[in-house]
């Protein structure tokens, strides 16, 4: 074990396997006690199950580390007030926390249900809200009621995916995904008063989730939470707002969308003068 998180306290939603295992154990392994929260769904959702949370605190214990478990709906505002107010309990403080729960239900657009639609909008979209509020609400109290505000910054790490910028069969996950980037980017902004950092995760890993699609053992989730554990540390001072890939041996930075070329006729467009400008003006269209 290192200190580079000696004396901190950080949550991981969805650390029942995959991803969320390992960040937490890495957090763990860097001096962290870690809250490992997971309802212990399969991979489309359904059931319930303290099985896959324990065994990662078992895992982290077994390993001269500290853990605790946590059972709940990530989605819930109720189980996320919860989940706080019993990390104070038993640690006294949160310094961090990364959410990694997350269900897939993919089907091609034009035969996707509503209910399909919902539960993966619900789990990964309304999952980061109902836990970054509840956290930004205890952090931002902290932060007033502290002379001079908090003594160490905190830092919340939301998970996007590569499928945010668009992916054949995964209209919900794609649109959830890209939701925790303007989430992301609009919590830094509101927080950055409170000593709170805010960044989102874009990773690429062989998890359950991706079974069947990635199978090599140099994506293996291990290889990313080491970007989870360097974003909670004080060494991440100030990097807010931001997206960081983590891919194999690989990291970097996900630039934010931006304009990429703009034209400008005074008086405004006609309908034939802006089909003009797409294709000859702002290289659009056919080659």
């Amino acid at each position: 074990m290192t200190d580079a998180l000696d004396e901190t306290v950080c949550i991981v939603t969805g650390g029942g396997g995959g991803l969320g295992r390992a960040a937490a154990r890495e957090l763990a392994d860097q001096g962290a006690s870690v809250v490992v929260s997971d309802l212990g769904t399969s991979v489309h959702g359904e059931g319930e199950d303290e099985g896959p949370a324990r065994e990662t605190v078992d895992l982290i214990e077994a390993a001269g580390g500290d853990a605790m478990v946590h059972v709940g709906d990530v989605t819930d505002l109720g189980y996320t007030d919860q989940l706080v107010e019993d990390t104070l309990a038993e640690y006294g403080r949160i310094d961090g926390a990364v959410n990694f729960a997350g269900i897939l239900r993919d089907s091609y657009l034009t035969n996707m249900s509503a209910e399909e639609w919902d539960a993966v909008i619900h789990v990964h979209l309304r999952g980061h809200f109902s836990l970054l509020r509840n956290l930004a609400r205890h952090w931002r109290q902290r932060n007033e009621e502290t002379e001079g505000g908090l003594e160490r910054e905190r830092s919340f790490l939301g998970v996007t995916s590569p499928s945010a910028l668009g992916n054949v069969g995964q209209a919900n996950y794609g649109a959830a995904k890209a939701g925790v980037l303007g989430l992301t980017r609009t919590a830094a902004m509101e927080l950055a008063g409170s000593n709170v950092r805010v960044n989102a995760l874009f990773p690429v890993a062989a998890t359950r989730m991706t079974e069947g699609i990635l199978e090599d053992d140099s994506l293996a989730p291990e290889k990313v939470a080491p970007v989870v554990a360097a974003l909670m540390s004080e060494d991440a001072s100030d990097i807010t707002g931001r997206t960081i890939s983590a891919v194999g041996d690989e990291i970097g930075v996900v630039p934010d969308p931006e304009i990429e070329r703009t034209v400008t006729r005074e008086g405004g467009w006609s309908t034939g003068e802006v089909i003009d400008a797409l294709g000859d003006e702002l290289g659009l269209g056919d080659d």
